[in-house]
């Protein structure tokens, strides 16, 4: 989460914060009406749809409005972003200067079996 509240260090608007519960009792605690999600691709669509029905059925009172990424990061995830940092790739156009630092710090503390788990589709 720390990586995360850096990125809007300088942003006073935008307050980022952890919870451990239910999205809409969270929502409740907080005084928010509307749960804002990003679609990169179809199979997000389907997830979060099943998700923004869930959370309608737990309080219909907090509405969910999905965005659409723009082209450009449609293939990008955190899963991806930590394989290419795995194979030594340059990540410097995904994510912020601090979290590549952060990456690449975990990563050298990472043995090879260690860094790409099950998922090694950009290694061939």
């Amino acid at each position: 989460m720390l990586l995360v509240k850096d990125c809007f260090i300088n942003n006073p608007n935008i307050q980022v914060v952890g919870y451990n519960n239910l999205t809409v009792k969270f929502c409740k605690q907080v005084g928010a009406k509307v749960i804002v999600r990003g679609l990169r691709v179809f199979s997000d669509f389907e997830h979060e749809f099943r998700m923004a029905l869930a959370n309608h059925r737990l309080d219909k009172n907090i509405e969910v409005v999905a965005l659409i990424t723009s082209e450009e990061h449609t293939f990008l995830s955190s899963t991806t972003v930590r394989e290419i940092a795995s194979l030594n790739g340059n990540v410097t156009s995904m994510v912020p200067d601090h979290v590549k630092i952060a990456l690449m710090k975990r990563m050298n503390q990472l043995g090879d079996s260690e860094k790409l788990g099950h998922h090694t589709s950009l290694r061939d």
